[in-house]
């Protein structure tokens, strides 16, 4: 397997409503002396991609009910995030002391729905997740297009996982490629036939993206030159997401 490199797109600027990311970020690596080219694989975080869309809520217009009041007063959190919290989510699936791990609406399995108050662009805002992750991954695709670039796309955010201390970025939309690449029905140099080899390269490429992106280095997005991906626009994240009843851990 050839090896693959992987450089941050630095210099966007605060991302604001309406704004048009696929040009902000060619354009920024560009500048940055690292054009992007067909083939790369475009990793964007997930917060750019909501403040474009205006998934930005000012906090004191949110209307807090008697619920989320008083949980958020027992807990010590900011009572309109907890509303935010539980109108993103579909379910609670867990609740202990003051954490919250939800389902959201579009069937991610995180802490707090995804809303998040860190580089939400001001004091007093938070950001929620993009509507359709996967709608979001093929409109920026279909943006580089537009200059001649056949990218692969994705979008991530930053999950926690079972059993395990410290989070990481996964894939919560994509564009381009299969999330999943199956080794199921091949054999290995001994003859084994593998059944239920099948690794997620779309987390594993979020996760190696953010080495080069980071929380307080305002590099939203990473580009990775020299994975070796096959082109398939009906891509989603459906095939990643496991349903509740195959789940042992819901």
């Amino acid at each position: 397997m050839p090896g693959i490199s992987i450089f941050g797109v630095p210099g966007l600027p605060e991302i604001t409503p309406g704004a048009d990311l696929a040009k902000l970020i060619a354009g920024a690596a560009a500048a940055a002396g690292d054009r992007l080219a067909s083939g790369d694989v475009v990793v964007v975080t997930s917060k750019i991609v909501s403040k474009a869309e205006g998934r930005i809520v000012q906090l004191d217009d949110v209307e807090i009910s008697p619920y989320a009041r008083q949980w958020a007063e027992k807990w010590e959190k900011e009572p309109a995030v907890i509303e935010l919290v539980l109108r993103e989510a579909k379910r609670v699936v867990r609740q202990v002391g003051p954490v919250l791990i939800t389902e959201t609406h579009h069937g991610f399995v995180c802490a707090n729905s995804g809303v998040d108050q860190s580089s939400s662009g001001g004091h007093g805002l938070a950001v929620l997740l993009p509507l359709d992750p996967d709608g979001s991954a093929r409109r920026l695709r279909e943006g580089f297009a537009a200059a001649g670039l056949d990218v692969a796309v994705i979008v991530s955010d930053t999950f926690g996982r079972p059993w395990r201390e410290g989070q990481t970025d996964i894939a919560i939309g994509i564009a381009g490629f299969q999330p999943i690449y199956s080794y199921i029905g091949q054999v290995d140099p001994h003859g084994h036939e593998f059944r239920v080899q099948a690794i997620c390269t779309a987390d594993e490429l979020a996760g190696a993206a953010e080495l080069v992106k980071g929380n307080l280095s305002r590099v939203p997005v990473a580009v990775i030159r020299g994975h070796q991906w096959e082109r398939d626009d009906t891509a989603t994240m459906r095939t990643v997401l496991r349903e509740s009843e195959r789940d042992l851990f819901r």
